[in-house]
């Protein structure tokens, strides 16, 4: 076996090799047979040739035996003793073994599992523990239990486990285990009952006792369930550390289950949001319906029109126009180069595609003019940046500039004197202020010049925008654009350097968000945790928005207010099929699973656009 996978002339020279094995006292080849099962449930294992079945069938049932006697004569370390265990398992055939072959680290509190339903990580913090008594239930057999027929090698074994071998509280899950040794492991004997047998051998036959006792028990409280994040499905966690296990089966009936919030019922409607006290209430897709947790309708979801099927392609940025008195129209572009714009209310494509641009478009934002006019700007991964009229649907300056490395991010700022400025971001450290309707360059910020992943314009007065960017490092800089001077100061106030590190928060994202009485800056980091700062004082404001499974990575953050004058705030991550949409002041969070990946967000009003990997949607974010 080399790096995982076995070789075709495994098959010939393995039954020469378990024939001088079986042959040796039983306590000088528990190496051999640990071996031989990381063989057994290699990734990439060809099928056995027909001609070499019959003698490799023999000999599997020949290392069964032999590896079962060294386990009972062992006095290995719990690790070496649980791997030994699995061997005997997997040349007993059953799937467990490929499973858990590779431990999770027990040494770690977190457990990665991986849905068998719909393949969404789940990560449940704070799961290993060595409890003096059980946290899950033991196991049920099936009735009738099925035996292996012919005899087998597990009566020795089913002699040899001890209630007492646990403690108080652990007697049923060692009864499963003897049921599973005198059943002589079937292959058809559920994985969490046979996940028993192999934690009460750890636990009777490792040394020292005490770390065997420890090890089962963490192995034990693998025998439970757990609830997906994502289909809200039920499944045992072992079925959970391997891709594609055999015989994975949700659970139907009601049972306590793990999810990455803790305990909770299986069936349960809701999970604790992340210390606020609040539920989190997830939605679901159905069709072009938007369903509540308890099956009502919420809303409906508004797929954008193609004018051509094909034609566009992802989409990796976005941009709202809001009009006084006219449709306000969203403006989406990404891999193709080209420009759409919709009509938010309906969806119905209004202009575009529109060509133009030599590369792919990575950002866009909004210019409303001092002249009442709005225009939108575009930029690509080249370094080109267009000026496009959204009302008529042509570009006021066709696409120009060519700056290394591309531009990564543009907001619009104003200026105490009256003007209105494009800003652009480089991932090489430019930021350049620009007039939009001339294309002249007329100023610089980024002094120290940080390569730039996410940037956001955050007005702090009328008509005074400050700057706020994240680097690729995790910094957050905050600049005035209304002093010539790069070094200068300003108004620019940078965040509590003392809450950033406190919250160990290294920002790969910043977004604006509308309050009722102000706009406050968001950031957003890749594990999923987002701030909100007032940039008038550099402070936190309130409570963040903690980590949840399956929200690290980049993210990608957009916020709003609603009529009623709540602030929501939208998150996701980058390619991720998932958004969180979160009330600051009340700490509520609701999920809503998607089966498109996210790729950019942007609010219109009471509605989350929703940019991903093959168009535009949009949804509500209040009940329709």
């Amino acid at each position: 076996m080399d790096d995982g996978v076995v070789s075709d002339g495994a098959y010939a020279a393995l039954p020469h090799l378990v024939e001088a094995a079986a042959a040796l006292p039983p306590g000088r080849t528990v190496d051999f047979w640990v071996d031989m099962g990381f063989i057994m449930t290699a990734d990439y294992r060809p099928p056995v040739p027909a001609d070499l079945a019959a003698g490799f069938s023999a000999a599997l049932r020949l290392a069964e035996r032999a590896a079962t006697r060294s386990l009972l004569a062992a006095g290995a370390p719990a690790t070496v003793c649980a791997h030994l265990a699995l061997s005997c398992v997997a040349f007993a055939g059953h799937h467990i073994a490929p499973a858990l072959q590779q431990f999770p680290d027990t040494q770690e509190s977190e457990l990665l599992l991986l849905c068998p339903g719909c393949g969404s990580d789940t990560e449940i913090p704070g799961f290993f523990v060595d409890p003096v008594r059980p946290a899950v239930e033991a196991p049920g057999m099936p009735d009738p239990a099925h035996v292996r027929q012919g005899g087998h090698p597990w009566g020795e074994v089913a002699a040899a486990l001890r209630e007492e071998a646990l403690g108080e509280g652990w007697e049923p899950f060692l009864r499963v285990a003897r049921e599973v040794a005198a059943a002589g492991v079937h292959p058809e004997t559920p994985g969490q009952a046979v996940l028993c047998l192999v934690a009460g051998l750890v636990a009777v036959k490792a040394a020292p006792q005490w770390a065997g006792r420890e090890w089962a028990r963490k192995l034990m409280s693998l025998s439970g369930y757990f609830r997906c994040w994502d289909c809200e499905q039920t499944w045992a966690i072992v079925d959970g550390l391997a891709e594609n296990p055999n015989g994975a089966r949700p659970q139907s009936h009601l049972t306590e289950a793990w999810t990455d919030s803790g305990w909770s019922a299986a069936t349960g409607e809701s999970a604790a949001a992340g210390g606020t006290g609040e539920a989190a209430t997830r939605f679901r897709r159905e069709g072009n319906a938007l369903l509540a947790a308890d099956g009502t309708p919420w809303g409906r979801i508004s797929v954008f029109s193609d004018s051509a099927p094909g034609s566009f392609g992802g989409v990796d940025s976005l941009a709202v126009i809001s009009r006084s008195g006219q449709p306000t129209l969203v403006a989406g572009a990404g891999d193709r180069g080209v420009v759409c714009l919709w009509d938010v209310a309906d969806g119905r494509l209004v202009h575009g595609p529109l060509p133009g641009h030599p590369d792919r478009i990575c950002t866009m934002t909004a210019l409303p003019l001092p002249d009442g006019r709005i225009l939108l700007a575009s930029g690509g991964d080249t370094g080109t940046i267009a000026v496009w009229d959204p009302v008529i649907g042509r570009p006021v300056r066709e696409p120009a500039g060519n700056w290394p490395g591309g531009v990564t991010g543009m907001c619009t700022a104003t200026v105490p004197d009256g003007r209105t400025l494009l800003v652009t971001a480089t991932p090489r450290g430019a930021v350049r202020l620009w007039d939009p309707v001339t294309g002249e360059s007329v100023g610089r910020l980024n002094p120290y010049g940080s390569p730039i992943q996410s940037i956001a314009a955050i007005p702090i007065s009328v008509g005074h925008t400050l700057i706020a960017a994240s680097d690729t490092g995790g910094r957050l800089h905050v600049w005035d654009p209304a002093v010539d001077d790069p070094w200068a100061r300003g108004a620019a106030v940078q965040l509590s350097a003392r809450a950033l590190a406190d919250a160990d928060h290294r920002v790969a994202a910043v977004a604006a968000v509308p309050t009722h009485d102000r706009t406050v800056l968001a950031t957003g980091d890749n594990r999923g945790v987002v701030m909100l700062w007032d940039l008038t004082t550099g402070a936190p404001i309130g409570d963040g928005l903690p980590v949840s499974t399956g929200t690290a990575g980049l993210p990608v953050i957009t916020g709003t207010t609603l009529p009623d004058g709540r602030t929501v705030l939208v998150t996701s991550r980058k390619h991720g099929h998932r958004l969180r949409v979160w009330e600051p002041e009340s700490g509520t969070v609701q999920h809503i699973a998607l089966d498109v990946a996210v790729t950019c967000l942007a609010t219109a009003g009471p509605d989350v656009i929703v940019g991903h990997d093959r168009g535009v949607l949009r949804l509500p974010l209040i009940r329709q």
